[in-house]
């Protein structure tokens, strides 16, 4: 009887932890279900970027490149994804252009596309989402998430409150 009574006593002081380790999902289990549900929109390049669409935004002071949105082709897909062309000029004048998404319900960036000589366009061969991670360089997409195309897990409400925001920082 008192084995029975110390099984007994052990299981329900146990239990409590054992429902809460089985019910705990993960970051990486929150993600996948999202993912299942979830179907990204088909889409091609926009337009290349032309000087008087671009809106320039700080990034860091530890870096000398200066980075602009081509504010003409922001949108907010269907899927929730907030869609740009991002500009990069280097201090030595060398400049990068992309064609990219962000999903703020997963903090997560992609690349669909990059600019090539004669303002056309290059498709990426695997596009694949990456979560994005605060850094002390290259933290560009980390400050469009942050402070520009999100607010929480979802796309600000338009793409004009984006333009509005980029164009007049807080």
């Amino acid at each position: 009887m008192g084995r029975l009574f110390f099984v007994l006593i052990t299981l329900f002081a146990v239990a409590p932890a054992l429902s809460a380790i089985t019910t705990q999902t993960t970051r990486e289990d929150e993600l996948e279900a999202e993912t299942k549900a979830w179907t990204e929109a088909e889409l091609n390049p926009p337009a290349y970027p032309k000087p008087a669409g671009l809106v320039e935004f700080a990034v860091s002071g530890a870096t000398s490149n200066r980075f602009l949105i081509d504010a003409d082709t922001l949108s907010i897909g269907a899927d929730g994804v907030v869609r740009y062309v991002l500009v990069v000029r280097g201090a030595g004048g060398a400049e990068n252009v992309s064609f990219e998404g962000l999903r703020c319900a997963t903090r997560e960036q992609k690349f669909y596309a990059f600019g090539q000589r004669g303002a056309t366009w290059s498709r990426t061969r695997d596009p694949q989402w990456r979560f994005i991670e605060y850094k002390d360089v290259n933290r560009q997409h980390a400050v469009l998430y942050a402070d520009f195309f999100c607010d929480g897990r979802s796309p600000f409400r338009t793409v004009r409150e984006i333009a509005q925001r980029l164009r007049y920082p807080r």
